[in-house]
């Protein structure tokens, strides 16, 4: 069961950052979300209901960014606090999803931080946001500093989300447009300007745990070539799974009806 889940915040020495769980397994999954106008911590209940079928086998635990963001705010900054939020937890040895922007983070863990991922989960990610592949996030961080929320939601509705499930959204996008809050704003840009020059195509094929990358062919939001990126990250890493989806866009991890079953398959094996 996955109702009423609680948010927690972990401490360190420099920072606090929010984090709820759930699920009795004794394995440990670690979920870091992407790239978002509002804290998912805001949706904790139905963010942990689609991953009930974990609970079993796992505890899961998904993280916010940290809440005392300095203004400038990497992705290599967000994977080294997130470690030390994991290390407070003494979480190690764990299976690691990160999604978009959340695998960027996810990515870095894995780089810095073998002793911490024993699998890892890339979806709707990219191992470089270079160039071109920055335009969609640049588009949005514009349409921040506008103040122009409704634009930015449905902008990047439209960029996540196949058009079916972007018009079914059309209305709770405007509707969540309403309730942001400045504060909120201010974070979404640093957050989203964190991404800004990421590139660890380099380092990636230094990942010692099995990795297991998802792309669509359709994204809207980093294109459609990024399956070529990872395999050239990978090729010569024997331990790596990658699949591609056709239909679901950006937010497959989502989307796709049998994504979660796939990674718990690739955690379990």
């Amino acid at each position: 069961m996955v109702e009423n889940v609680q948010i927690k915040t972990v401490k360190t020495d420099g920072f606090s950052m929010d984090y709820f769980s759930f699920g009795h397994g004794k394995d440990v999954l670690v979920i870091l979300p992407g790239l978002s106008i509002q804290s998912v911590m805001n949706y904790a209940s139905g963010v942990a209901k689609p991953y009930r079928l974990f609970t079993d086998d796992f505890t899961v635990y998904v993280f916010d960014r940290r809440k005392e963001l300095p203004s400038v705010y990497t992705v290599y900054d967000i994977a080294d606090d997130t470690a030390k939020a994991l290390k407070a937890l003494n979480l190690d040895k764990i299976c690691l999803f990160g999604a978009s922007q959340g695998g960027m983070i996810a990515a870095v863990i894995a780089i810095k931080h073998p002793e911490l991922v024993k699998k890892l989960v890339i979806c709707s990610s990219s191992p470089s946001m270079r160039g071109a592949r920055f335009e969609k996030v640049g588009k949005w961080i514009e349409l921040a500093k506008k103040g122009n929320v409704e634009d930015l939601y449905l902008s990047s509705g439209k960029d996540v989300y196949p058009q079916s499930v972007f018009e079914q959204l059309k209305t709770v996008l405007v509707g969540a447009a309403k309730t942001v809050t400045d504060e909120e704003l201010r974070r979404f840009i640093i957050l989203a300007e964190g991404i800004r020059d990421f590139d660890v195509t380099d380092e990636a094929c230094s990942i010692s745990c099995p990795v297991f990358a998802v792309c669509s062919d359709d994204d809207g939001v980093l294109g459609n070539d990024t399956a070529s990126l990872f395999e050239k990250c990978f090729e010569n890493k024997s331990d790596f799974t990658l699949h591609v989806y056709h239909g679901y866009g950006h937010a497959a991890y989502d989307t796709a009806p049998d994504f979660k079953e796939r990674m718990k398959s690739f955690f379990k094996s």
